[in-house]
């Protein structure tokens, strides 16, 4: 690493026109997702009843989505002059990197927005197609409506990219920092504020509901249905395509960085290149891929994304071995490796988007109903609810080794590719990234459908309109779109590991330019794994991806509560609910869980932000990378092991509702209940969560390492003020736990004791 300073690149007229050509594919993602969009819009909306109950979905998911941007924009306007803050090398650049930082932020908040306002009135769509046309139709319409979000993420995080290699150039990836930090920042409020409120109203609703008054799940009565709906398109629409969004550019914004390194001015380009090519991919998988008669829904899906990355695949070869020279030594900038330039990057990418493929197959595995592993995880709702609860644990702590390995082996197989070049290496595994990133289009339309597949059998219930053949339809597809979050949940993390593992080959060789050759040999020492800091490191980085994960499972825990005790209030005391001839007042849980996780969003957003500060300015820039190491490894784990459990209690309770092991109302479908409510946090809030806490600490990190490199050595060393900065945020760190705490215990104090449950007529 000593030696390695970035290269001043250009970009030339003949690639200025190539990333103008990509700027120009990014606003033909935008265009078709506009016409996708109509489609969409088009079809049927069903019965006047239907339309109801849509409308309060609708009302309640922007009211929410409102109030959150509102809490936000506090958040980001402080980030805003914190960056103006931190040192770079041009007032210019740092002016801008702010300025993106705001363009990233709204960007994020865009795809989050535009994903839930489509969701929420495609699902009445999907459920009225459903009922009057068929199966095909309403799953046409459900992919189309993911096709749209797929295609403005691709299109945004492109036009984003693009327009600032073209106006920056050499200093792009500097200003690519703020617009990657924006993205992630404003994806992780959302993932956390979002899979707050789903899953409070989801558990709420289901421990009521299901479990003490022994009612459907999107039964009328139930208060807590349209909060349980409208979070549905809050946390897994809009919070699912935020965090694809930022991983989007924050992969971008480290490819940038160690390209111009590896391959100068076409290192600007070609991970431009890439995923330009996966949006024409996605393009093609989309409309290549027609539901056939009588095929399981998620083979149709699944054909999407396969033909979407082999096209990729061979698309992003050709484009390597046409652009890129054949020889080392036309880019100047001093690397070299075994294999000529376009066999080195072609393979880094057909490694990302295997790699995606492998965590489709592997996720699909683990957590779907066809499967074993849910299969026996549903056989143990036989002897009770603790066994559930334990073979889930299982299934999730199994899939995370597994996974790991997978992941591992894709990263150290990009790293083989460079021939023991460690600048090399670092590039091929952004390329590796690069490459899972021409999935992104047809990943984020997998997930939203399954939201949409889910509030449409939910409308599809609550209006007692439709016919057992389309409830049966709207079953099949609920199936399909809760596998289907699932696996893209996967592949989610594995692009959240790739991104943070890029960023932090960026954090590393920023800090060694920073130093510059006066300080490299001591910096140097300071990175060896014998100095106990780094040890102390790598435990604090595990320990604030378990502290995140308990304050978000936590949050939703307290939020549930309050639902839970609203819920049964109005059982209680409202005259003729379970009749059918008293209303619920469902607004009044929309906005218990809408406050409760507005309210929670501080404290996981001050712990990602101000530990990796503690902890650079605290122990060092050594010390920082092992805290970045261990974050990465216990976070890839974690998180896998969270959404892996949840998946699999989710569809071993459908496994059970399908007639299995007694069925509906069955002492087995009371068991797979209590493991689908422990595992909606899981898999919906914490884990999920996980993906951008790792990217905003990656990116933190690469912010201030130059700050801290400059307080530690040189002429500007000051340990004092170092060691103050640092004192500031673990206490700012310690006060937010604190508060949260505090928020814990008096739950108990302003809510009523649980009733009795009412027995169902």
């Amino acid at each position: 690493m000593p030696g390695i300073l970035p290269a001043v690149v250009e970009v030339k007229d003949g690639d200025f026109v190539l990333v103008a050509l990509v700027a120009v594919i990014a606003l033909g993602s935008l265009a078709m997702a506009a016409l996708f969009r109509q489609q969409v819009l088009a079809a049927g909306e069903g019965t006047e009843n239907m339309r109801r109950i849509a409308q309060a979905v609708q009302e309640g998911a922007n009211a929410y989505l409102t109030r959150q941007f509102r809490t936000l924009a506090v958040f980001a306007a402080i980030a805003f002059f914190a960056l103006m803050a931190l040192p770079a090398d041009e007032m210019t650049v740092r002016i801008f990197r702010s300025v993106f930082f705001l363009v990233g932020a709204g960007f994020s908040a865009a795809i989050g927005y535009l994903g839930m306002s489509l969701a929420v009135r495609a699902n009445l769509r999907v459920a009225a197609a459903a009922n009057e046309v068929g199966r095909d139709p309403a799953m046409n319409i459900g992919f189309r409506t993911g096709a749209f979000v797929g295609m403005a993420t691709v299109g945004l995080g492109l036009l984003g990219a693009s327009v600032v290699v073209l106006a920056f150039q050499d200093e792009a990836p500097h200003v690519l920092e703020g617009f990657g930090f924006g993205a992630a920042l404003l994806a992780m409020f959302m993932r956390v504020g979002g899979g707050i409120f789903t899953k409070a109203a989801d558990v709420g609703a289901d421990l009521v509901g299901k479990v003490e008054q022994n009612i459907p799940e999107d039964d009328p009565r139930n208060a807590a249905t349209i909060a349980d709906n409208v979070g549905d398109n809050v946390g897994d629409c809009a919070g699912m395509a935020a965090d694809l969004f930022e991983s989007y550019a924050v992969t971008l914004v480290a490819a940038l960085i160690l390209g111009s390194q590896a391959f100068g001015d076409k290192g600007l380009v070609f991970p431009l290149i890439v995923p330009a090519i996966g949006a024409l991919s996605a393009i093609a998988g989309v409309y290549l891929t027609k539901p056939r008669a009588g095929e399981n829904g998620l083979k149709t899906i699944n054909r999407a994304f396969y033909m979407s990355a082999a096209f990729g695949a061979v698309a992003s070869a050709i484009a390597s071995f046409i652009y890129l020279p054949s020889k080392w030594s036309e880019f100047g900038t001093g690397m070299d490796a075994d294999l000529s330039p376009p066999v080195f990057a072609s393979g880094a990418v057909v490694i990302g988007i295997v790699l995606a493929a492998a965590i489709l197959a592997l996720t699909g595995y683990f957590t779907g109903t066809d499967h074993k592993p849910v299969k026996d995880v549903a056989k143990t709702s036989l002897t009770g609810h603790a066994t559930v609860i334990l073979s889930g644990l299982s299934v999730g702590l199994e899939s995370a080794v597994y996974t790991a390995v997978v992941i591992g082996a894709a990263v150290f197989g990009a790293a083989l590719l460079a021939g023991g070049s460690g600048a090399l290496a670092l590039f091929a595994v952004a390329l590796a990234g690069c490459g899972l990133l021409t999935t992104v289009g047809v990943i984020v339309a997998m997930d939203t459908f399954g939201p949409v597949s889910d509030n449409a059998q939910g409308i599809a219930e609550m209006s007692g309109d439709v016919s057992p053949e389309g409830a049966q339809i709207l079953t099949e597809l609920d199936a399909v779109g809760n596998t289907t979050k699932a696996i893209t949940k996967g592949i989610a993390i594995a692009t959240a590991v790739l991104a943070a593992s890029a960023l932090f080959a960026s954090y590393t060789q920023s800090a060694f330019t920073e130093a510059g050759a006066a300080f490299q040999d001591e910096l140097l020492a300071g990175f060896l794994v014998f100095d106990a800091k780094l040890i102390v490191g790598a435990l604090l980085g595990a320990g604030v991806v378990f502290l995140f994960s308990g304050l978000a499972i936590n949050a939703v825990g307290r939020a549930a509560g309050a639902v839970v005790m609203e819920v049964r209030r109005q059982f209680r005391e409202i005259p003729g609910i379970m009749e059918g001839t008293g209303r619920p007042e469902y607004g009044k849980v929309v906005d218990i869980v809408t406050r409760d996780s507005l309210r929670e969003l501080a404290t996981p957003g001050i712990l990602a932000i101000l530990a990796p500060v503690a902890v650079g300015f605290g122990l060092g820039v050594g010390p920082l990378a092992g805290f970045l190491v261990g974050a990465i490894a216990s976070g890839t784990l974690m998180a896998v092991f969270l959404a892996n459990s949840g998946g699999a209690w989710d569809n071993a309770k459908k496994l059970v509702e399908d007639g299995h092991h007694g069925g509906k109302g069955s002492e087995a479908h009371a068991a797979t209940i209590t493991g689908d409510t422990v595992g909606d946090p899981f898999k919906d809030t914490a884990g999920p969560a996980i993906n951008p806490l790792l990217k905003v600490m990656n990116l933190v990190s690469l912010l201030i390492v130059g700050a801290i490199v400059s307080l530690s050595y040189g002429p500007d060393e000051n340990d004092a003020v170092r060691i103050l900065i640092a004192l500031a945020a673990a206490s700012g760190i310690a006060a937010a736990v604190y508060i949260s705490k505090q928020r814990e215990t008096s739950m108990g104090d302003d809510v009523d004791a649980p009733a009795a449950p009412v027995e169902a007529s």
